[in-house]
């Protein structure tokens, strides 16, 4: 398939993201007008629309939720990753929101394949004074970390990025202890079946990029990977609405969001949700958000522990 090598994946992925986000490359300025606008500094006052995919932050809301559920009364520090973390917003603002819960992040890696990517997000983690986070570019199938050395893996809206989604569940099995935690959202990239994708969902979503699994391959991967407890909450009903609203302060505000992103990138924004939030209504996506537990077996099919991984496999993030 054209693209998925991971050179190919690397500048398909920073090509899109550098259409639909241009702004956030000069990040001092676009910071600047984002706060002059809602008057709030940081990922809350960036409008869900700092490369925090479909969901905006209230994805990242459903995200660190359900880490505070699973992990419980009593555990009050992790150590966390986010596979496909962009810009680092979805990371970022999660973190804030689990400390908000009660949970503290020791350490949080966010993974990227593009250095374009990660270098503005070191640049925001230093501006914000983030010690804790740490960003690795490198493959979501190959991260530089050592086996079980994680606690939480995330992944907000990311799996459709993924070329192959089961290499990537099986990288996140081997990062976590055993018993740990993997959360995920799927926005885009999850389909009740093999049915492709709509033309105009295509139009704003190309198939080079956002790559989609069946429900019945998804789960299949789960397993796999040596995960055990998946959990799936379906979004549908949630998600249409909360696009409804996205697509309202878009337009309402159209403006002012032009004014800081761009004329071109925010018609694309707009865009890009209509059409998602259309499958969601024709039933051909399916907005899902899952947690799964990695059992202490390990995955049937994974290396074995061998510490750190630093060669890039061709299955690329």
């Amino acid at each position: 398939m054209p693209g998925t090598g991971a050179h190919g994946q690397r500048d398909v992925q920073y090509g899109y993201h550098r259409e639909l986000f241009p702004a956030l490359h000069d990040w001092e300025r676009t910071e600047r007008s984002i706060v002059g606008f809602t008057g709030e500094e940081g990922p809350s006052g960036l409008l869900g629309l700092d490369q925090m995919g479909h969901f905006g932050p209230q994805g990242c809301d459903l995200v660190a939720d359900a880490v505070v559920t699973a992990l419980g009364p009593g555990r009050s520090t992790v150590d966390l990753c986010e596979l496909g973390s962009g810009f680092g917003g979805a990371l970022r603002y999660t973190v804030d929101r689990l400390a908000t819960r009660g949970v503290t992040v020791r350490r949080a890696f966010g993974v990227d394949l593009v250095a374009e990517h990660c270098a503005v997000s070191r640049r925001i983690s230093r501006a914000q004074g983030r010690e804790a986070v740490t960003e690795l570019c490198a493959s979501a199938t190959a991260v530089p970390l050592a086996d079980a050395a994680l606690d939480v893996v995330v992944v907000t809206g990311s799996m459709p990025h993924f070329p192959r989604p089961g290499d990537v569940l099986r990288e996140a099995g081997r990062l976590l202890r055993p018993g740990g935690l993997l959360v995920l959202t799927e926005e885009v990239g999850l389909r009740p079946g093999d049915e492709e994708p709509s033309a105009a969902f295509r139009a704003t979503h190309p198939p080079e990029v956002f790559f989609t699994t069946s429900l019945t391959d998804r789960m299949r991967q789960f397993a796999h990977a040596g995960f055990a407890d998946v959990e799936r909450r379906d979004l549908t009903e949630w998600a249409v609405e909360l696009l409804a609203e996205r697509l309202k302060v878009v337009r309402i505000f159209r403006g002012s969001v032009a004014g800081i992103y761009g004329t071109e990138s925010t018609d694309l924004i707009r865009d890009t949700l209509m059409a998602a939030r259309e499958e969601y209504l024709a039933g051909r996506s399916l907005p899902t958000l899952f947690t799964a537990r990695r059992s202490g077996r390990g995955a049937a099919s994974a290396a074995p522990a061998t510490g750190p991984r630093r060669a890039h496999r061709a299955a690329d993030s």
